[in-house]
């Protein structure tokens, strides 16, 4: 499977249909910037080292992050599609999905200490009872680790 696509879009958290359409061009002062195509809400995605070397050779004026073989960026549909064929030639099991990535995303997160709203903040959910959703397959073991550690430093 080509890395690439699967590293940025569990990077960034995004919905299919908006991530098909960023690209350097939605790079400014260190951020990735986006307003939601579903939500309309602003988000705003710190870019780390790590992030930049995966985005190195990808031109300044490309469309996009990434490209069907024609250059042009992928519709919404046309990347599931492409992602599906990448996971089944790569020999991951079957029912992998973009949205999938994106869940596993906000469960990252969550795993990494961060709160509720900060996961909004990359997200773009506009509720909590929805972050908590994607949430809840997060490692409650760490996290009650975390949590404790947490308490005793205070």
């Amino acid at each position: 499977m080509q890395q690439r696509p699967l590293e940025i879009l569990l990077y960034i958290g995004q919905r299919r249909g908006d991530f098909v359409k960023l690209g350097p061009k939605d790079i400014q002062d260190g951020m990735l910037c986006l307003q939601q195509q579903k939500t309309s809400q602003p988000v705003y995605i710190p870019l780390t080292s790590r992030f930049q070397e995966i985005i190195k050779d990808i031109p300044a004026d490309a469309p996009s992050f990434i490209t069907t073989a024609k250059g042009e960026p992928f519709t919404p549909a046309g990347f599931t599609n492409w992602f599906r064929d990448m996971c089944k030639e790569a020999g991951l099991p079957k029912g992998l999905s973009p949205h999938g990535v994106r869940k596993a995303t906000c469960r990252r997160l969550a795993e990494a200490g961060c709160t509720p709203h900060q996961i909004m903040a990359i997200s773009g959910h506009k509720s909590l009872s929805e972050v908590t959703r994607y949430t809840a397959a997060a490692n409650r073991r760490d996290l009650a680790l975390q949590a404790i550690a947490t308490l005793t430093e205070h």
